[in-house]
């Protein structure tokens, strides 16, 4: 399958999340890190934060615990995001689809009481062969910022893999 890479820079859609102490805390614990700064305000303020922050990696997995539908901006995709609709095409033709590489780029800590609002796009999409597959990849980047400044807060890149066996 030859990819239509007229998707790159079209957006996979637009996301408010209010950060918690709640699923911040539960997210260190998920992540087996008891450092005391995940849940006691007071040690987060000794360690140089205004309020708790959030681990690493925090925001790919905070839209699953603070995001609201009544805070959601309008869906720039139209309804068709294109990450979906790639990897759908795939898996139903027998892929297996596998999360690849992931980074994270912060741009200043998140803590408890930030409002972030983000936007992911496409910004890659490309194909491997190996003797026994094709592997596609997508790549998304998604730049989370604060809702009163706009500044970044973080960009996160990922990518999905398709790989369909040949023959």
């Amino acid at each position: 399958m030859a990819v239509d890479t007229s998707i790159i820079g079209k957006s996979t859609g637009a996301y408010k999340v209010r950060v918690e102490r709640g699923p911040v805390s539960f997210f260190a614990a998920a992540v087996q890190d008891d450092n005391p700064i995940y849940r006691d305000p007071a040690a987060a303020k000794a360690a140089g934060f205004d309020a708790i922050p959030a681990p690493p990696t925090f925001t790919f997995a905070m839209q699953h615990m603070g995001r609201w539908d009544e805070d959601q901006p309008a869906d720039p995709t139209g309804g068709e995001n294109p990450m979906h609709a790639v990897m759908g095409q795939l898996f139903g033709s027998g892929a297996l689809i596998l999360h690849g590489e992931q980074e994270f780029n912060y741009h200043r800590p998140i803590e408890v009481g930030d409002v972030l609002e983000g936007e992911g796009k496409v910004v890659d999409l490309y194909e491997k062969e190996t003797d026994a597959a094709v592997m596609t990849f997508i790549v998304i980047e998604t730049t989370w910022r604060d809702e009163g400044s706009k500044e970044p807060v973080v960009t996160e890149k990922f990518n999905l893999i398709g790989r369909t066996r040949k023959g």
